[in-house]
């Protein structure tokens, strides 16, 4: 990271109202360390991470029971589209984290996206005011009939979609931005930035708790206009956080001010180039070559008779850039599956909780979406052990400061969540025997004797699955892209789930064609007495198995940057 001096009595500019800003407010980390950056300003980011949380898992967690109920929408119409809307909502990630890299920076992007993820979710409270505005009666939202007239179902998906847009600019710049707090070339910033990855998520595992026992209990039992309110209103909040640590961060600047994309996609079309052209001298041979892997990138080197200029000719350390980038994708391709398992936390989890009795005590129901808590509150309670305890004890063995490799804690973290997909295969076998034990196959609005707390298993192994993968995840692409493409590196993190929500609505599409019809029950039967998902849940622990053994494969061989 380029620095310059700043003497810490000078007044800061804005950097909302500066073009060259990152430049000018970039802090010495040696002189102005303890003024700025460290933990003081990520304690700021990490709180507008909260309420950004907060805002999404109050819109995301309970988006399938407002789908299936006020929509009308059946359930595996409703399941694909919260998948479809996930998947949307983590590719566009890589499109704010362009944006960000390219022309406004992380900080602009932030403040500008966070405005746009307000008012979507304004929008979008308005939106389930609607009907009664017209005098529709949602009120029995247990009957696949919609209380919305068409005009109104698209203004809820262009509210939904434009939450989906705020989200996707602010994402991945929050966390980038907070990672840049810490200098990675000092031996202690550099060991509490791999902290600050395990409290960021502790943080916006706590918002994501506190919606799913707020929001989904009040848009449950009292209005969805409160239940999608409350979100935008946190959200506000938090902006108002971000802004008043402004004075405190450190910004990051370009290092040559050129484009990173420019620069590896000019390295990609020269070696296409130059793909049929024989060196003069072995390519092996050439100075400084210090990667043997992705060799065919080597003839990006060769001078092109086309590139007349000299500065549009590839130098090794760009060859050895795009090469990094590159090495990215095995590792990103053998998380799709992972990210297929979480996707039906906030999908078939909920539809299966909310067939069982949830009553803690007499008169208290809780709502099927909450049942997504407990994940949360795995990750809170294990972050902290896993930081004080398992990294001490891992490091006592292994000599290394964060105990285990990044690669290391995501494969630990896909082999549990192989173990979650057997968890709730094995509990779903048990419920559907219960609902035929009792007579109820064919009442799928009757709730089946079967407590609740049968699902803690599945929900507890997606948790302690998160800590180990999810901040494994964050930590490796963040640190393995160039510097200058960080928050790229955040948005590759997210598109992981991004894809895997569009390969679940695949999946689910696929396997609804094929297992419905005539005199054939469905898989994903609105009446889940009837269904199968716990077919559906051995078929993901077959392929979690099956790229656990792929990931492990393509990690062994990776070389760190």
């Amino acid at each position: 990271m380029a620095i310059s001096q700043r003497d810490s009595s000078h007044d800061y500019k804005t950097p909302l109202l500066q073009n060259d800003v990152e430049a000018a407010a970039v802090l010495d980390f040696k002189h102005s360390s303890s003024f700025s950056g460290g933990w003081r300003s990520a304690a700021f980011i990490i709180g507008v991470g909260c309420a950004e949380r907060f805002a999404f898992y109050g819109v995301s967690s309970n988006l399938v029971t407002f789908l299936s109920g006020p929509l009308g929408e059946s359930t595996a119409t409703a399941a694909e589209n919260v998948n479809t809307w996930s998947g949307t909502a983590s590719l566009l990630p890589l499109l704010g984290a362009v944006v960000a890299d390219s022309f406004l920076g992380r900080y602009r992007t932030i403040v500008f996206s966070s405005l746009l993820y307000i008012l979507g979710l304004g929008l979008l409270s308005f939106s389930a005011k609607l009907p009664s505005l017209t005098g529709s009666d949602c009120g029995n939202s247990s009957q696949l009939t919609s209380c919305y007239s068409q005009l109104q179902v698209i203004f809820f998906y262009f509210s939904l979609y434009l939450v989906a847009v705020g989200q996707g600019g602010n994402k991945p710049c929050i966390q980038a931005f907070g990672a840049d707090q810490f200098d990675g070339q000092d031996p202690v910033e550099s060991k509490a930035k791999s902290s600050f990855f395990n409290w960021w998520y502790f943080g916006i595992c706590s918002g994501s708790l506190c919606t799913r026992l707020i929001s989904s209990y009040i848009q449950d039992n009292f209005s969805w206009v409160l239940g999608f309110g409350i979100p935008c209103i946190v959200m506000a909040l938090g902006l108002f956080v971000f802004l008043s640590g402004t004075r405190t961060y450190r910004y990051s600047v370009e290092g040559d001010g050129k484009s990173p994309y420019a620069r590896i996609a000019k390295v990609f079309v020269a070696a296409f180039k130059n793909w049929r052209t024989t060196p003069s001298e072995p390519l092996a041979n050439l100075p400084h070559q210090s990667s043997e892997k992705y060799k065919f990138l080597n003839k990006a080197l060769l001078p092109d008779s086309d590139l007349k200029d000299y500065n549009k000719i590839c130098t090794v350390s760009e060859v050895e850039e795009a090469k990094v980038v590159l090495s990215l994708f095995p590792i990103w391709s053998t998380c799709l599956v992972y990210a297929i398992v979480l996707a039906q936390m906030s999908t078939f989890f909920t539809k299966q909780g909310a067939t069982l009795e949830r009553e803690i005590v007499a008169g208290l129901e809780i709502p099927a979406a909450s049942l997504q808590s407990f994940t949360s509150l795995i990750i809170i309670l294990s972050i902290p052990i896993y930081e004080r305890v398992f990294v001490p004890m891992a490091s006592a063995f292994t000599g290394k400061p964060s105990g285990i490799t990044t690669l290391q804690r995501i494969g630990v973290g896909i082999f549990l969540a192989a173990l979650s997909m057997i968890a709730a295969a094995l509990v779903e076998m048990k419920r559907l025997e219960t609902a035929q034990e009792y007579a109820l196959v064919d009442m799928p609005h009757v709730t089946i004797p079967m407590g609740v707390w049968w699902l803690i298993p599945q929900y507890l192994l997606i948790g302690v699955s998160d800590v180990f993968s999810m901040v494994g995840l964050q930590e490796f692409f963040y640190d393995q892209v160039p510097n200058e493409l960080r928050s790229v590196g955040v948005a590759l993190y997210l598109s992981i789930f991004g894809v895997g929500n569009f390969l679940s609505s695949f999946l689910i599409s696929a396997i609804e064609e094929a297992t419905s019809g005539v005199g054939r029950v469905s898989w994903f039967s609105n009446n889940l007495n009837r269904a199968h998902l716990d077919y559906f849940y051995w078929l993901l622990a077959g392929l979690s198995v099956v790229e656990l053994g792929v990931f492990t494969y393509f990690a062994k061989s990776y070389r760190y940057k």
